[in-house]
This record gives structure tokens, sequence and C-alpha cells, in this order.
């Protein structure tokens, strides 16, 4: 990891100071790297222990690709923190932020294209595709609120899932290329991806001092699992209740903790916690045949750690 930060740095470089300062506050910044880790494990575990200059270019793009959209998700939520510190628009304004995660997304492409990986870069330019339409769909959907589990699964396949299935591919891919072994770690990222984001949805509920305040989902109108389930099973009185809350009173403190209060009498908790340990188990079946190594039992715990973390 700590080569990788090198070269991860080195991938940012720029010859404009300003953009050298802001790749710079946001390196020193930087939160669990959960992605490239996933990268380097999954390389490790399906070639025996190697790692390739290629599996160290694939763990740079997913992170300045990550980066990138991290930038502009903060544009996009008018948000000011992120991982507790200033996010880059409330330092820079927006204009800047939404140019530096151009430039990073530009920077994560050329360097695939640089080195003739061209198998990689389809696997990161497919990711990019689908998180754009994950969060376009998600928007259309909060506008109507007619959202069913299926179409919660499907936003969240491509809006979070995604980026971690690339993250498995591409570490498959860096070490042996075109084998099928590569679709193989796409699945099982995309599994661990969806346990990832209900794990998300969860804190929602929670009162603990956490990155993600409690309600915020209801806040912006954002349909998530728990809340789906319980809209599933109530009589007609309740759910109109409940989308009325949504559309209406969303920003109302009192009705979005009534809202809260009945999703957890309801055993939406409950239904959530056992579709994300779902995910999980299908995820562990698919990494069960190989041989048991650290890079495996590492993998293993970050896919516990999925669903443990507090934030």
């Amino acid at each position: 990891m700590d080569l990788f930060e090198e070269k991860f740095r080195l991938s940012m470089s720029s010859k404009v100071a300003l953009l050298n300062r802001i790749t710079y506050y946001i390196v020193n910044r930087k939160g669990k790297q959960m992605r490239p880790m996933f990268v380097f494990l999954v390389a490790k575990m399906v070639s025996n222990s190697e790692v390739s200059e290629r599996t160290y270019r694939g763990a740079s793009v997913i992170e300045l690709i990550h980066t990138a959209t991290l930038v502009h998700d903060d544009v996009v939520d008018d948000s000011n923190r992120r991982r507790g510190f200033f996010s880059i628009n409330a330092l820079w304004k927006n204009k800047i932020a939404v140019l530096v995660g151009d430039y990073l997304l530009s920077k994560g492409l050329l360097l695939c294209i640089d080195n003739n990986d061209f198998d990689l870069l389809k696997i990161i330019s497919i990711a990019v595709r689908e998180m754009s339409e994950g969060e376009l769909l998600q928007i259309e959907k909060a506008r109507k609120l007619d959202i069913t589990e299926a179409v919660y699964y499907e936003i969240i396949r491509q809006k979070t899932a995604t980026l971690i299935a690339a993250c498995c591919s591409l570490g498959a891919a860096s070490v042996k290329p075109n084998s099928p072994e590569v679709e193989t770690m796409r699945k099982f990222g995309e599994l661990i991806g969806m346990a990832f984001q209900i794990k998300d949805d969860l804190f929602d509920y929670t009162e603990d001092k956490i990155g993600k305040p409690t309600g915020i989902d209801i806040k912006e109108q954002k349909m998530t699992l728990p809340l789906i389930h319980v809209l599933n099973k109530a009589s007609q009185k309740e759910k109109d209740w409940i989308i009325n809350s949504i559309k209406n009173y969303n920003k109302d403190k009192k009705r979005v903790k009534e809202v809260i209060t009945y999703v957890k009498q309801h055993g939406g908790l409950e239904y959530a916690i056992e579709k994300m340990k779902e995910f999980r188990n299908q995820a562990l079946d698919i990494i069960k045949t190989y041989p048991n190594s650290e890079y495996k039992q590492s993998l293993e715990l970050m896919v516990e750690y999925v669903i443990d973390r507090k934030k």
C-alpha cells in the first residue's frame, strides 16, 4: 500500500500548481482505501501471490475514478464535508471542484491508454457509465417514489456495487488477462458492493455518532431497503401516510423520526440485515474454492468488515 500511495500520488501530478495543491489535499485526507486493497488482494489470490505493474495501475485507476466521483458528488449534493474534512467545493468552489473531478477522470483513463491496458480501460469505462446511470435512475425514481425492491437492487448495483466489482475484476485482469476469473471476480465484487450499500442504508436508522446523520436518506427522499420493505407490507392508509411524509414533510424532524420509528417497528431493519447477509454469503461462496492463503483470508475479513463496520 505504501508503494501504491507513491504511484497514486505520481499519477495525479500536473504542471498546474493549483491542481497539485488540491490533489495533495486529497491524498492526505484519504479514506479507508478499501478499493485498492480489493485490487491487490484479488490479484494475489488468483495468481498465487503475484502482482505486476498492471496491478498498481489498476489500483491507481480505480482510486482516481473513485476520487473523481466523490468530488463531483459533493458538488451535486452541495456537501461541505467529506470524511470529517472540508470538501473540495467548500474550499475551492464548485467550478474548480468540477474541473478537478474531470481532470482526475481523464488521468485515470489516460493511465490505461498510455500503457495499452485496453482491457482495464474497458472495465473502468463500463463502471463509470453504470454509476452515472444508477445515480440518474435513483433521481428519476425519487420524484415518483414508486420504487420496488427489484428497482432498488438495480440502483445500488449500478451506483455502488459496480465500482467494487470493477476493483475485483481489475485485480484478476491485471495478472490473468482474458481469464474466466475476471468475470468470476467481477461477480464477487458486485455481491460485496450490494452488501456494502445496504449497510450504508441501515446507518440512516442508527443514532450513533457516525459519518451519516440519522434520517438523511428520508430527508433527501431516497427510498432504501428498510423503507421499501415496510411499504410493501403496509395497509393503503399507512402507505399513504409514509409517502406523504416523505414527499411533503421530509424536512420536518418530528415526522422523519416517526417514519424511522415505523420502519423499525415493522421489521424493516431485520429484513435489510437478512438481505445484506445473503449477499455476503453469496460472495464468500464464490471464493470458497480457492486454496487457503493469507490473501483469501484477508478478502474474507474485508467482506465481514463491509457488514460489521461502524461507519
